[in-house]
């Protein structure tokens, strides 16, 4: 495998000298394969240089945005199928999640009773920090409407996976940011949607309960059933035919649902009550996957390490999408937007350290939370964008700093191990 990466980074290398030539005696048509043949080859290529592996996941993320430019109309719609379709984005943030929540555990909050002090610190800095400095930078670039939403939708967010990836590669307190991923999840569901009704408001209209139910269901759901199957595979027997019972009565409900109870029930009940009753038929359909996947599982074992690329190649699809519905805006104005992620960023990470040093945590613990600040859930700002039907503004910050976020993680968190 690793000759066959050797050879495409080769490859790589000859589309990137054919590519500038391109550029510069203007033969357009060449441009577009070029560049998509350059990125590829590229993303799979390093996988050949050891010190270059760790970044090959952010190059990937670079092909999508490649592709999205360069053959926008090829990620829009297949035939009559729109790839933009809210439930289809639905689908596959779930999926990311639920790859993201594999790795999560119940034992991930139990360092709230050991590292109070650096949890509450994290946590204040993760929702005060990132997004007022969002809507600061809104302010100073004067951004449209629902794209300045996007930048303060992005710094709301709580952090993902990748923080605590950086925090692993940089030697710092990968406890304490295991527990502050976990908790700041947790309060997502509530936070994010205040944060956009107080920040965002005046440049969307945002319905709070309708908000608080979406993030529900594209992030604490599917987190929830990936840690009901852990909870399942660890439980005794008498733990389990107590979730069992509760599978059947789940598959009793949404099977009476399908039957006709929705639409009896839509015709008495109002839209908000309509609103919870769907995020209770998402509970149900968390619990039947959770169970159903712990005994995939055991058929086949693999699928467990399969789950973080599935989650990967989620991310990759909605970065692709994203590019190609903004595509003239980010010709308008994305080098802006890089610029706004690069400031956003590297505040994060400043204000992070900085703040918690100031407070009495050590160093390893303040870089913990430099990172957790710096580095949020791109996953979660997509689909959010996404179910509302505005991945073209809403969600195209997102689009333009997860990149940016993986590449100066990386650069910081590698920096920061030297230092150890």
């Amino acid at each position: 495998m690793q000759q066959a990466q050797k050879y495409t980074l080769w490859l790589a290398l000859g589309s990137a000298a054919l590519l500038i030539f391109t550029l510069i005696f203007g033969w357009e048509p060449l441009i577009a394969p070029c560049s998509v043949i350059t990125a590829i080859g590229l993303a799979y290529g390093i996988g050949a240089i050891e010190s270059l592996k760790g970044y090959q996941y952010t190059v990937w993320i670079i092909v999508a945005i490649v592709c999205g430019m360069m053959y926008p109309n090829a990620f829009l719609q297949w035939g009559e199928f729109d790839l933009r379709n809210k439930w289809l984005i639905l689908i596959v943030v779930q999926v990311v999640m639920f790859g993201m929540g594999t790795q999560m555990s119940l034992r991930d909050f139990t360092g709230i009773r050991t590292m109070g002090k650096g949890v509450l610190v994290g946590i204040l800095c993760q929702f005060s920090i990132m997004p007022v400095t969002g809507y600061v930078l809104t302010r100073f670039f004067d951004f449209e409407p629902e794209i300045a939403a996007g930048v303060i939708l992005i710094g709301s967010c709580s952090s993902g996976l990748a923080s605590n990836v950086m925090v692993f590669i940089a030697k710092a307190n990968l406890t304490l940011s295991v527990t502050l991923t976990a908790v700041a999840t947790l309060l997502a569901p509530i936070m994010t949607p205040f944060l956009m009704k107080v920040l965002a408001g005046t440049y969307v209209k945002i319905n709070f309960l309708d908000m608080c139910i979406q993030i529900v269901k594209i992030v604490i759901v599917p987190i929830g059933s990936a840690m009901l199957f852990e909870y399942y595979k660890e439980s005794n027997r008498n733990i389990r035919n107590r979730i069992n019972i509760i599978f059947c009565v789940a598959c009793a409900w949404l099977l009476a649902m399908l039957a006709g109870l929705w639409r009896s029930l839509g015709s008495v009940l109002g839209d908000q009550w309509m609103l919870i009753l769907e995020l209770v038929n998402f509970l149900c359909g968390s619990i039947i996957v959770g169970v159903v996947y712990y005994h995939g599982n055991k058929l086949l074992p693999q699928l467990h390490g399969f789950m973080p690329k599935l989650s990967m190649f989620g991310i990759v699809y909605f970065t692709t999408v994203t590019t190609a519905a903004s595509r003239e805006n980010i010709l308008t104005i994305g080098l802006f937007l890089l610029l706004a992620s690069i400031i956003h960023n590297a505040l994060g990470y400043t204000f992070g350290y900085g703040i918690s040093r100031g407070l009495g945590l050590d160093r390893e613990s303040a870089r913990t939370v430099a990172l957790e600040v710096g580095l949020q859930n791109g996953g979660m700002a997509s689909g959010l964008a996404g179910v509302m039907g505005k991945l073209a503004t809403l969600g195209l910050a997102s689009a333009v700093f997860s990149p940016w976020m993986n590449i100066s993680g990386s650069l910081l968190a590698n920096y920061w191990r030297k230092k150890s």
